[in-house]
């Protein structure tokens, strides 16, 4: 039995056994039954060619990876700014820190014919398994080199490309660029911020919890609280005092969610988000932070308490940041 793998075009699998090829019916993702009367001396020569190929993001088909035969390739992007790449023993030591680039500041590709990129990638002379994108329009320009992701190290990379149409890519970037306008200054206002639900940031917060559960929703992780259970974090405030607590929550959830925030023992805020929105998407809600509640603190503990007969919403990340600009 001999294997025919996905990443072969039908019938370009050979077989040769002392030098006569041996015919099969088998399609690529299978395997191909050899029946012979072995002898001491036989030679069996199986041959895999390798083509290039694309791969589309599961559910997300508009993003593509390049492959050559079963090898991911990738395209180093620019090595500036990678503070962070060498963990060391700080709070947050193993989080690269380096500058975040707007997504919609990513190459794009703008072509009609998806399935002929890979056919036209251009080998690089002298660099094996090294390609160049053909002539293609492009949005964001880059001269970059495609080549095997295990061979990238110590750079920024995208092994996921955009693919749009041209009607497409005028839609996405008007969109685009407004929420990552938003998305950035939210970035840049943040001190600090716990991706709830996930372990490491979790355990880097020193989350206390009680009665909490954690799930995921539309690939984001949350956590929640339920008979009259909390959960809570330290968070820094890096000495800063004019903050707000920005949460982000589901807009269609379900059941009575009413609970109280608190910035260490005090109460913040006191939430009733039973059937407030009705809405099928995250919302962000801003709590202004008293100054006297965190004047002279380099850490505070925000806490989500259940109140009787209810539970705290979904909550699937807390940020300290300052006060929003005016634009």
């Amino acid at each position: 039995m001999i294997r025919y793998p996905s990443w072969v075009k039908e019938d370009a699998l050979k077989i040769i056994i002392n030098g006569k090829p041996v015919p099969y019916e088998a399609n690529p993702s299978s395997y191909v039954a050899v029946n012979h009367r072995w002898r001491t001396g036989d030679v069996v020569q199986v041959e895999l060619p390798m083509h290039n190929s694309i791969e589309q993001l599961p559910n997300v088909p508009e993003y593509i990876a390049f492959m050559h035969g079963p090898i991911l390739l990738g395209a180093k992007t620019g090595t500036e700014d990678l503070k962070g790449l060498i963990a060391d023993d700080s709070r947050w030591g193993h989080i690269a820190s380096g500058k975040r680039l707007p997504v919609d500041k990513a190459p794009i590709l703008v072509e009609e014919n998806i399935s002929g990129i890979a056919d036209d990638l251009v080998p690089v002379k002298n660099k094996p398994l090294t390609f160049r994108l053909p002539e293609l329009n492009m949005i964001n320009p880059v001269n970059v080199e495609l080549e095997p992701f295990y061979r990238i190290h110590d750079s920024r990379y995208m092994i996921y490309w955009m693919n749009l149409t041209n009607t497409q890519s005028r839609i996405y970037l008007d969109s685009l660029a407004i929420i990552e306008k938003e998305r950035m200054e939210l970035q840049n206002r943040t001190i600090d911020y716990v991706a709830t639900g996930e372990q490491q940031p979790e355990v880097d917060h020193k989350l206390e919890q009680v009665n909490s559960n954690t799930g995921n929703l539309q690939d984001e992780f949350w956590r929640d609280a339920r008979n009259e259970g909390h959960f809570s974090y330290s968070m820094s405030t890096d000495k800063e005092t004019d903050l707000y607590l920005v949460v982000r929550y589901w807009g269609a959830e379900r059941g009575n969610r009413k609970f109280d925030i608190y910035i260490d023992e005090e109460k913040l805020a006191s939430e009733n988000n039973t059937g407030k929105w009705n809405l099928n998407s995250f919302q962000e809600v801003e709590y202004g932070i008293p100054g006297s509640m965190i004047k002279g603190k380099q850490f505070i503990r925000v806490k989500f308490q259940a109140l009787p007969g209810a539970s705290v919403s979904q909550v699937f990340y807390i940020r300290l940041a300052r006060k929003r600009t005016q634009s």
